[in-house]
């Protein structure tokens, strides 16, 4: 979740490790701090924004050639100084939390992940007469490779990696190798940047290669297990196994623009009106459905792996973790209904972790954006260790682990997705989704040429039809001034539209603070009926489906018992605002491909409350973007 970026260059580094915080900043933002060499270890560290570190920065005029710099999402530990990265080892015998430790810094490093074994590490290190003056796992590796130092960093690094349980990303360097970094990944996201516009022999690190945006394009992914060593000039990898390896050098244009504002208030809010533009691209170029949309990245035989394993499932396990999750839980309505086949959708989090019975002829579908996800990666291991082989992934980053470790892929083009509250990347995915149904419905025989052509038509429409919707902003503006005095929200739907009423009430979670539920509209009896006051807004999705005159009645259960009612209805649908109703109309009803409509203006709702609420919309407190640890 932490972001890291890392510099070795013949000039000041310092812009460019600033410039990469404040693009991974999504990532976590409970401290940030910068480490560089200059004549010995100099840092800064900070409880405040990026922003606020670069003003600290700027006055104390640090400057270097090496350099790491981090971004905090706090796990061990709470958000203070002491406990920001970059952390130094100042040897044995020292106490860092002095005001003036007896000797200089000799390590300086930063970490994103959890060590599972810290506490061990932290009693032997002690014993060695290490002192710790943080509450982080990060300040034991940090020790560590002070403790396994003999002269050679590199050394050092996979002697300490050897000894770590858990998640890591680390780069770190040295006050005695002035132009040296060092660095390794297992199970947290890891590039290397080659070169650079100002200097052609600088190295970089980073959590993502947007880190990195207009300072180099050339990108090495590094693969679980690498350790990497970066001098000017040159880098060297080994392997897990410690086996010199060659990685390839990418060309990734990754969007500087992309992490820009422009002309909106929040990242969520630019993210949810790029939704039109994100469907598009993420359908551009389908002229028909094929086995070859779902093939994985370079695979040698086009169309064969994809069509081979859709002849032989017959079952479907979808994987995912939070909103994600939620995506799968609408396409399950789809995959069974149009294809067939029979769906399960579990919590990554949590399948591992029970007794499950696999079935070698399921697909294993996961869902993530940043296909970085901690949970969702440790559960398709999980289920391929159990003999299930066929994998396939939607996912927003082609070159992400999801991608790289599933057989078969669709990647969506969301675009970068900044705002920590997922928004283009649920749609995308449920636009990939509806796609793979399509194809598994005409490999089982389900799909005739003019369902085909009906559904791509449908499918084209969508970036028109989300225009139409967006339109209805001032409308849901009005709402949100209402439920930014309330501190609970229901949100109701049924079939299909469940999983929406669930999205929506997340969203209105994660960014305005407001305790939401959502269930089954049909379960308002079996319980959360005896919730509803005039002080709990009601949140209905009323599509005009089959199940309609059973969501009005129970919509009707809500008013006898004095409840307030929010209504999100195709235009078809008869429902009127009446006291104690309020009624907004979708432009069109959307059949089976009406999620995608419906969620928006309950993703606008939340932003709106949010912004009411005078919540820090973009970065809600206590979360972060990219869930890497677990």
């Amino acid at each position: 979740m932490c972001g890291i970026v890392g510099a070795v260059s013949s000039v000041n580094v310092v812009p460019v490790l600033v410039q990469g915080l404040q693009r991974l900043e999504y990532r976590g933002y409970d401290s940030c701090g910068v480490a560089v060499h200059a004549q010995g270890l100099q840092r800064s560290r900070s409880t405040a924004r990026v922003a606020e570190l670069l003003t600290q920065i700027e006055q104390s005029q640090l400057s270097g050639g090496t350099g790491i710099a981090h971004t905090r999402w706090a796990t061990h530990g709470a958000p203070a100084v002491h406990n920001a990265h970059p952390h130094f080892s100042h040897g044995p015998g020292v106490d860092a939390g002095s005001p003036n430790p007896e000797r200089p810094g000799r390590i300086a490093l930063v970490h994103n992940g959890i060590i599972e074994n810290h506490d061990e590490l932290r009693e032997s290190l002690q014993a060695k007469g290490y002192h710790f003056s943080s509450q982080t796992d990060t300040e034991v590796i940090a020790h560590l490779l002070d403790s396994l130092y003999d002269g050679d960093l590199f050394e050092a690094l996979q002697a300490t990696v050897a000894k770590l349980q858990g998640a890591y990303a680390i780069a770190a360097f040295h006050k005695d190798e002035p132009h040296r970094i060092v660095g390794a990944r297992l199970g947290s996201p890891l590039v290397l940047g080659v070169g650079s516009t100002q200097d052609a022999q600088a190295q970089f690190l980073a959590s993502d290669a947007m880190a990195l945006a207009g300072v180099t394009d050339q990108i090495v992914y590094l693969e679980e297990g690498d350790r990497v060593d970066l001098q000017l000039g040159k880098f060297w990898i080994v392997d897990a196994e410690g086996r010199p390896v060659s990685r390839d050098v990418k060309t990734v244009h990754a969007h500087s623009g992309a992490a820009e504002l422009g002309p909106y208030r929040h990242y969520m809010q630019k993210e949810i009106f790029e939704q039109p533009r994100a469907i598009a691209d993420t359908l551009d170029g389908i002229a028909g459905i094929v086995p070859e949309l779902f093939d994985g990245i370079s695979q040698p035989d086009p169309g064969q792996n994809a069509y081979a394993t859709f002849k032989v499932i017959d079952r479907i396990l979808i994987l995912a973790c939070g909103t994600s999750y939620y995506s799968g839980c609408a396409a399950k309505y789809w995959l069974e209904m149009i294809a067939g086949i029979p769906t399960q959708v579990e919590v990554a989090s949590e399948y591992r972790y029970r007794t499950s019975v696999p079935h070698p002829n399921t697909l294993v579908v996961t869902l993530s954006q940043s296909g970085e996800t901690a949970d969702t990666l440790a559960a398709l291991r999980h289920a391929q260790l159990m003999g299930m082989h066929h994998t396939l992934t939607i996912c927003n980053v082609a070159t992400s682990a999801m991608v790289r470790e599933c057989k078969l892929a669709y990647i969506t083009r969301a675009g970068v997705e900044i705002g920590v509250a997922s928004t283009k990347a649920f749609t995308t995915q449920l636009a990939g989704l509806f796609l793979l149904t399509l194809a598994l419905a005409q490999a089982n025989g389900r799909l005739t040429a003019e369902a085909e052509a009906a559904h791509l038509k449908a499918m084209r429409h969508l970036p028109a039809a989300l225009q139409d919707v967006l339109a209805l902003e001032p409308q849901i503006i009005a709402w949100a001034q209402d439920f930014a005095r309330m501190d609970n929200a229901l949100f109701l739907g049924r079939g299909l539209h469940y999983p929406i009423a669930l999205e929506g009430a997340l969203k209105l979670k994660e960014i305005s603070y407001i305790h939401a539920e959502a269930y089954p509209a049909g379960e308002l009896k079996h319980g959360p009926l005896a919730l509803v006051t005039e002080a709990m807004p009601v949140v209905t999705v009323a599509p005009n489906d089959q199940l309609l005159e059973k969501l009005k009645s129970n919509m009707q259960e809500v008013r006898a018992r004095g409840g307030v009612l929010y209504v999100l209805a195709d235009g078809d649908s008869k429902i009127k605002s009446s006291t104690g109703v309020h009624v907004i109309r979708m432009p069109e009803h959307y059949g089976l491909l009406s999620p995608l409509l419906h969620v928006v203006p309950l993703q606008l709702l939340a932003y709106h409350t949010a912004c009411a609420r005078g919540t820090d919309v973009d970065k809600p407190r206590n979360l972060a973007k990219s869930v890497t640890v677990e």
